[in-house]
C-alpha cells in the first residue's frame, strides 16, 4: 500500500478538544495567504516592547479551534499599543510542505516553525533572520541552554521555543489497574508484559502509521534506548550507516514486538489507532503526549505514561524525545524592528500562560510560567524533560524533510514485512548517501 507521507504534528496543532486536521479555518494553500485579514489590537501593558511600532503580519498555521484561540490570546497579551498585528491563517500541513517557497517570498514578518535540524535547514540557506539580539535582550534569563542549543545555528539564534511535549509509552491506569499491569523497565519485562497481556486477549500496543510519520516515534525510542543519543543524532545527518549492524539491532528488537501490535498499521490513522486505545482494545500506545486531545475531558486523568524501557544499560532511559515548537523572523521582514518585539514577546511567560490557558495539551518552556496550573500529565511530561540527559525532537525534525520522508517508507515497509529489513536497509542507506 502507498500513501502520501506527512510530517509528524507540532505542538502548535494538537489541543485535547480536537483531532489533528480538525476544524480547519485556514486558507487552502499558501497562494492564499491573506485567508484571515481581521487585526489584533495589541494590549498596553508595562514590559518593554522596544520602541517598535506600526503593522506587523504574523503567519500561523495554528489552524485547529484551541491552539488558534491560544495564540490570538498570546498576541493579545502584547504589552505595546503601537503595534498592529495582522495574523495570517494557513493550513497546517500546506504551511510545513511549502515552507521553502513561503520564506523566499515570504508575505509575512514572523512565522512559525521547529527547533532543531529543520530550523537549521532553513538557517543555511539564509531564509531567517539572526535573532540573536533578542535572546541577550532576555531570553537569555528564562530559557535554559537546551532550549537554546535548539535554536542555534553556526552560534547565532534564529528561533524563540514556545511549546513543547515528550513522547512517552502511555497508558491507561484504570485497564493496568483491572489487569494488575505495571510498568516495565527494561525490555525483558516489556515482552513478559506484552506475553501476558496477549494470553487475556489485550493488544499490547495501538499502532496507527496512516502518513508515515507516527511509527517513526517508536524508531527512535528503540535507536536511542539500544545505540545511544549520539549514535541515534548521527544516523539522522548521515554520519552513520543505516546498514550498520547497530541500526539492524534495532529493527531487530522491533520485529520481536510487531506481533504485539495492532495489525496492518499503515492502512490506520493515529486517531483511529487512539480510539482503540481510549476503549481499553489496546494496553499502551508509544505517542506524544498530544494523545490527551483523544480522551474525553473527564476521563484524562486516567492517562499516563512510562519512559520506554532500558535496552541498553550503558544508555539506559538518558534520553527524551520532545518536539519544541517557536518562532522566527523571516530574512528580510518589513517591520524587522516589531518582528522582533512580537517573537520576544511570544517567548515571555505572560504570552506562554496566555496561550496554556486555551490550549492545555503542551507544556511551556520559559522557566517563569506558573505550573501550578499543570494538570498532572504536563508536570510528569516537564520534569521528564528537565531531568533527560539528552533530548531529540523526532525522526522528521532531526534529519533533512526529504530523507525524512524516505525514511518513513522505509519503516512502513519493515512493518508489512519485516523479513525483508536487509534489502529496506540497503536502499535506504543509498537514499541517505545521496540525500545527507
Amino acid at each position: 500500500m502507498t500513501a502520501e507521507f506527512q510530517q509528524s504534528p507540532s505542538p502548535s496543532e494538537v489541543g485535547f478538544a480536537l483531532g489533528r486536521r480538525d476544524v480547519l479555518k485556514g486558507a487552502a494553500a499558501l497562494g492564499g495567504i491573506a485567508a484571515f485579514s481581521g487585526v489584533l489590537a495589541a494590549c498596553g501593558g508595562g514590559d518593554d516592547a522596544g520602541s517598535a511600532s506600526g503593522t506587523i503580519r504574523v503567519g500561523s498555521n495554528y489552524s485547529n479551534e484551541l491552539p488558534n484561540a491560544g495564540l490570538r490570546a498570546a498576541l493579545d497579551s502584547l504589552p505595546n499599543d503601537d503595534l498592529t498585528i495582522e495574523l495570517n491563517e494557513v493550513d497546517h500541513n500546506t504551511y510545513q510542505e511549502q515552507i521553502v517557497a513561503y520564506l523566499q517570498d515570504p508575505p509575512d514578518d514572523v512565522a512559525p516553525w521547529f527547533a532543531g535540524f529543520r530550523l537549521q535547514a532553513l538557517a543555511s540557506q539564509d531564509l531567517l533572520l539572526d535573532i540573536s539580539d533578542v535572546w541577550t535582550d532576555g531570553l537569555d534569563d528564562v530559557l535554559s541552554g537546551g532550549f537554546k542549543q535548539a535554536s542555534t545555528y553556526e552560534g547565532k539564534q534564529y528561533f524563540v521555543p514556545w511549546t513543547y511535549y515528550s513522547w512517552q509509552v502511555h497508558y491507561r491506569k484504570s485497564v493496568w489497574d483491572a489487569i494488575g499491569a505495571v510498568p516495565p523497565a527494561t525490555f525483558d519485562e516489556l515482552l513478559a508484559l506484552c506475553e501476558t497481556l496477549d494470553g487475556m486477549g489485550v493488544t499490547p500496543f495501538a499502532a496507527g502509521n496512516d502518513g508515515r510519520w507516527p511509527l517513526m516515534g517508536t524508531f527512535d525510542q528503540l535507536n536511542f534506548r539500544l545505540n545511544g543519543y549520539q549514535y541515534h543524532v548521527d544516523l539522522m545527518a548521515g554520519k552513520e550507516s543505516w546498514t550498520d549492524q547497530r541500526t539492524k539491532d534495532v529493527f531487530a528488537k522491533w520485529a520481536e514486538l510487531l506481533p504485539y501490535h495492532q495489525a496492518e498499521p499503515n492502512g490506520r490513522t493515529w486517531e483511529d489507532a487512539a480510539a482503540a486505545f481510549v476503549g481499553g482494545e489496546v494496553a499502551m500506545y508509544v505517542i506524544g503526549g498530544f494523545v490527551g486531545s483523544q480522551f474525553p475531558p473527564d476521563e484524562l486523568d486516567d492517562l499516563d505514561f512510562f519512559p520506554y524501557p532500558e535496552l541498553n544499560p550503558e544508555h539506559g532511559q538518558d534520553t527524551v524525545e520532545a518536539p519544541i515548537d517557536g518562532w522566527t523572523v523571516v530574512a528580510n521582514p518589513k517591520n524587522e524592528a516589531g518582528a522582533k518585539a512580537v517573537v520576544g514577546h511570544l517567548g515571555t511567560a505572560i504570552a506562554q500562560e496566555a496561550y496554556l490557558a486555551e490550549d492545555p495539551s503542551v507544556q511551556a518552556p520559559n522557566k517563569n510560567v506558573d505550573t501550578s496550573n499543570y494538570n498532572a500529565l504536563q508536570q510528569k511530561s516537564v520534569a521528564a524533560v528537565q531531568n533527560a540527559k539528552n533530548v531529540t525532537q523526532f525522526l522528521d525534525r532531526d534529519t533533512l524533510p526529504a530523507f525524512a520522508n524516505e525514511a518513513g517508507q522505509a519503516i512502513a515497509d519493515f512493518v508489512s514485512n519485516p523479513d525483508n529489513i536487509d534489502a529496506i536497509l540497503e536502499d535506504l542507506q543509498g537514499k541517505a548517501e545521496a540525500l545527507l
